[in-house]
């Protein structure tokens, strides 16, 4: 069918209404619902066709087909390929599920390929932030203590311990950010020093020794496999920590004869530690001592185009101070992993990368699920289709800078620079490995309007479109749809920049006023997530 056979109902010029990110791209995405007969024209030698009909209405978010595919052949956006055509595309059309698929396809791997020297800040025109020093050198970004369940039989009176320090109870503390609760639904009914146990030991570790815990305790049953003893002595948490607790290897429930007896004996432990964490007071730190976790949930059509990459120009900004930056989330980076592996610095990394990336093909088989069913239901209706799509947007968090360090889940981060740790998809399991790591803030895009929050890290949320915005402004910290309305990207990224110091140095996020954090808390179990 000819373009003069549809009949257009209006004219609107293209770059008023749709987007086109790469001269190779296939498809724009449309900024505001189109209607179907819509024509859309635009200049001669711009880098779409100077007429499109729209052949169906379109959603805003979703894609607009440039020019007809044919079925099979490969559909691009952001100049890569995000799936193939399942049937005959035309011009105008609507990309999407129905005709849009993730067909496996052969991709590049080289390592290094576009490795460029980083223009570090000088030292003395560092930024600085308030934080508190540790006895290992570490910054922490809030100062906790921290009540931790060695299994799910503890979890209650864990959080009764936690939640008798009520703010009333802590005004004569108030170096002391607050008595956190982190439970979970593990800890037994698994093989002494098996994948799961080891997974679980590293996460309650690293939030023992995390910069942003002046202390901790730990509550057990008694009987668990994972064992409060086992856990200090195979990690040297009592060493580690600085800080004397009044139960070292555990307060265990079986010898305190039961949970209320546990429960008064927890919270006198907690007492006896508030004096001693309220004595570190927050002083002046680089910037350099920031490591951040960088994530979306709830992503959207735009989060590729907005919130992701201003959150990347955060992080090169930060490395360029000294700083850490931690992606995450190994199914999401599927189909753009041989970007990832052109900016390792070394062969090893780049392997290393590409092995977890592997694991998780393998993973997925013998699960019996696809890594392309990653995608949500809010996802796709928000205009993403595919996991090579999604994962292509989901990079631009990372920015542009060297990968320089490459980590198993909860391992603690020791590079500094661009670094990557192999987590599953979904958000809680995936911030809970990163924090665990190190990470001390979240930076967390969104573009439906994911309302998450952590603990012990506070979590500055952007999204990624204004009328998601203004529905949940409540939740969000940052507004980077402003992107789409014409405010340059650079002006947004320094705002963001500005909000995460001051989130650094006390202010609390939007998710961090209402509490939330506690329930996000939840170590990985290799058993059925994706």
């Amino acid at each position: 069918m000819d373009i003069a056979d549809l009949h257009p109902a209006c004219t609107v010029p293209f770059a008023d209404v749709a987007l086109c990110l790469h001269p190779q791209d296939d498809v724009a995405i449309a900024k505001a619902a189109l209607e179907s007969g819509t024509m859309l024209v635009s200049e001669p030698g711009h880098q779409v066709p100077s007429a499109i009909v729209v052949r169906g209405p379109i959603p805003s978010g979703h894609k607009l087909a440039l020019r007809p595919v044919a079925a099979n052949e490969p559909v691009r956006r952001y100049g890569q390929v995000i799936g193939f055509a399942t049937r005959p595309i035309a011009a105008g059309e609507h990309v999407h599920t129905h005709n849009l698929g993730a067909t496996d396809f052969g991709r590049e791997y080289v390592f290094g390929a576009d490795v460029q020297p980083v223009a570090m800040v000088p030292e003395d025109r560092r930024r600085t932030f308030l934080g508190y020093r540790r006895p290992d050198g570490r910054v922490g970004t809030r100062n906790f203590i921290a009540v931790i369940s060695s299994v799910n039989c503890s979890a209650h009176a864990t959080r009764e311990i936690a939640y008798h320090f009520t703010p009333e109870r802590l005004v004569a503390f108030p170096n002391v950010d607050g008595v956190i609760a982190l439970t979970h639904h593990s800890g037994c009914s698994f093989p002494i020093d098996g994948p799961d146990h080891v997974l679980l030991q590293r996460t309650l570790a690293g939030m023992a020794l995390h910069p942003n815990v002046g202390a901790y305790l730990l509550v057990g049953l008694g009987c668990e496999t994972n064992e409060c003893s086992a856990l200090v002595r195979k990690h040297d948490l009592e060493r580690a920590t600085g800080v004397a607790s009044p139960y070292p290897l555990g307060l265990l429930i079986q010898d305190h004869g039961g949970v209320r007896k546990t429960v008064q004996a927890g919270i006198a432990a907690v007492q006896e530690l508030l004096p001693v964490v309220n004595g570190t007071p927050r002083t002046l730190q680089p910037v350099s001592e920031l490591m951040l976790a960088l994530q979306c949930g709830g992503s959207d059509g735009w989060s590729g185009v907005t919130a992701n990459p201003v959150v990347g120009l955060v992080a090169d900004q930060v490395i360029r101070q000294g700083g850490t930056v931690l992606l995450g989330e190994t199914p999401e980076i599927y189909g753009a992993e041989q970007l990832l592996l052109r900016r390792a610095v070394s062969p090893q990394v780049g392997q290393k990368l590409l092995a977890q990336v592997r694991w998780w093909e393998e993973y997925a088989q013998r699960m019996g699920f696809k890594i392309d069913n990653n995608p949500s239901p809010g996802n796709k209706a928000g205009g993403l289709t595919t996991i090579y799509e999604k994962s292509l947007g989901a990079i631009a968090k990372a920015g542009g800078t060297p990968l320089t360090g490459v980590y198993d889940y909860a391992e603690r981060v020791t590079a500094r620079g661009f670094c990557f740790m192999d987590t599953p998809g979904n958000d809680w399991y995936a911030v809970t490995g990163q924090v665990a790591g190190g990470c001390n803030l979240v930076l967390f895009t969104t573009g439906r309007g994911s309302v998450f929050g952590f603990k012990p890290a506070p979590t500055i949320k952007i999204c990624s479109n204004s009328a998601a915005y203004a529905r949940v402004s409540d939740d969000m910290d940052l507004n980077a749809g402003r992107v789409l309305e014409g405010e340059a990207i650079e002006v947004v990224a320094q705002e963001l920049l500005e909000l995460t110091v001051a989130v650094a140095s006390g202010r609390a996020s939007k998710s961090e006023a209402q509490g939330i954090g506690e329930a996000e808390f939840c170590p990985w179990s290799r058993w059925g997530v994706l």
